[in-house]
């Protein structure tokens, strides 16, 4: 009996000893990041001497080298990661609405990336609502040859329960039923114009899509109820092959070198604006994460990579250059986790893919109220699609980042917007971001044990079911069963 109770109490000590380690670090990265975080400045002086990081334009390869040069300074290892796709900007746009097609009015708008190169169309505009498949069950025989007006997101009044879809996958389903084009309608007051792409490949659409705002659209949708609006969408673009880069910086680990702990959120954002909050508040925390390893010279058992990615906006063109390239080379089931850092503010606990984490990631939350209780531990297992957690969740890779946060300054409604600016920006949601997540990529780099490995094919079918993500991505042409 006295040698049982002396075992459990040496395992005690061990697991004791462990958590204490954890804890040790935990309060110096704590430490650091409040007193000396730079992803705040650093975000400004993008922000300030780039503006906006479109992938395949001159600022988007300043942006790469900005946070090459960074992480070079802070003593990393770095390497670009190129990849060349085709890629979309905006050029020209007319929009002009109106009750007689011969004496149309303009109206405020902006393309939705991957529109054609060269449209010029003139039709009658059909109202979709929500513009799901539900929508056209009554209508479906009348839109072909007409422009398409869907809410972009699920219209007040709907019945309860009424899901959502992104804007690309509403697109597609509006494409299918033959219509000559796309008007979006915003949900943000104040006449916000939101772009983003339509294309659920990325690559180019079949018919042009644009955005409105709210205001515009509610309009417009009364006075159709009144009798037919027509609508001329002219516009020009450009679609090209361009040349792009991830940047990666590598901590090797000491005694698991080839297992990767990826944590990951993208550089690039849309041209509207500086993409400050989307994704600068994420890249540049991530960037800041790497800085404060550094700095306190913390060791990992297994290897860290810090990746900016490139082209997430236009189709997650980045990440799934990277998990194609670890397809190709046989390094991709090096990936035990990847964490994703994607308009990530403030986060109040831990979210994974993996309801299996969950006692781990309790556990290492729990270290963290000890040193601020403004993080409340909550814990989130769950999956969605449309960031550069995708292309590796689709993999069967456990993906998670941060729970529980809040955008800063309201500025939710402004995210691909002409509005999102460095002054939406908060400092201390940023060192928060920064502080918590290192720990918990600390924690995973340095865990004896990860607890889940990929899925495999028949189980990562069952997750993306139990998900409800079976119909979106076979919408997107990624819904590899067939069934």
């Amino acid at each position: 009996m006295k040698k049982i109770t002396l075992i459990a109490g040496l395992a005690c000590a061990v697991l004791s000893a462990r958590a204490q380690d954890f804890s040790t670090v935990f309060k110096q990265i704590n430490t650091e990041v409040q007193s000396n975080s730079q992803a705040y400045k650093n975000l400004k002086s993008a922000t300030d001497k780039i503006g906006h990081r479109l992938t395949g334009s001159a600022n988007g390869a300043k942006a790469e080298e900005f946070a090459f040069n960074l992480l070079k300074s802070y003593g990393f290892d770095v390497r670009y990661q190129p990849f060349e796709v085709e890629s979309w900007d905006r050029k020209t746009l007319s929009v002009k609405i109106g009750g007689d097609r011969t004496n149309l009015s303009p109206v405020k708008a902006v393309t939705l990336a991957h529109s054609p190169v060269r449209a010029n169309v003139t039709a009658e505009i059909i109202d979709v609502g929500n513009g799901l498949e539900a929508d056209y069950e009554s209508i479906k025989d009348n839109v072909r040859g007409k422009i398409a007006l869907i809410y972009i997101g699920v219209l007040p009044g709907s019945p309860a329960g009424t899901a959502s879809l992104h804007r690309s996958e509403k697109t597609a389903i509006a494409t299918k039923y033959g219509a000559a084009g796309v008007i979006i309608i915003n949900k943000v007051e104040g006449g916000v114009l939101l772009t983003g792409t339509a294309s659920v490949t990325g690559k180019l659409i079949p018919i042009p899509a644009v955005c409105i705002g709210l205001e515009s659209g509610t309009a417009l949708k009364a006075k159709l109820k009144s009798g037919p609006q027509f609508a001329q969408i002219a516009m020009t673009n450009f679609s090209g092959m361009i040349k792009a880069r991830n940047v990666i910086a590598t901590l090797k680990g000491t005694t698991l070198p080839h297992e990767k702990i990826v944590v990951g959120g993208h550089l690039d954002s849309w041209d509207l604006a500086t993409g400050a909050i989307d994704n600068g508040i994420g890249s540049f925390s991530i960037i800041d994460m790497a800085r404060t390893f550094k700095m306190l010279n913390l060791q990992t058992k297994r290897t860290v990579e810090f990746v900016m990615f490139m082209g997430e906006e236009q189709g997650l063109l980045g990440s799934k250059a990277y998990v194609a390239q670890g397809l190709k080379d046989k390094t991709l089931g090096q990936v035990r986790f990847m964490l994703n850092y994607d308009m990530t503010n403030d986060p109040k606990g831990f979210s994974t893919s993996r309801k299996e984490m969950e006692p781990l990631f309790k556990s290492w939350g729990a270290e963290v109220v000890k040193i601020d209780t403004g993080f409340k531990n909550l814990f989130h297992a769950g999956a969605g699609l449309h960031s550069d957690h995708q292309p590796f969740m689709l993999e069967g890779i456990p993906t998670g980042g941060g729970a529980g946060g809040k955008l800063p300054n309201n500025s939710g409604p402004f995210y691909h917007s002409d509005g999102d600016g460095f002054h939406l920006v908060d400092e201390q949601g940023m060192k928060n971001t920064v502080r918590y997540s290192a720990m918990l990529t600390y924690a995973l780099a340095n865990t004896p044990t990860i607890p889940v490995t990929r899925f495999s094919d028949a189980d990562l079918k069952a997750f993306l079911e139990s998900q409800k993500l079976k119909e979106p991505l076979k919408i997107a042409g990624e819904w590899k069963w067939g069934d």
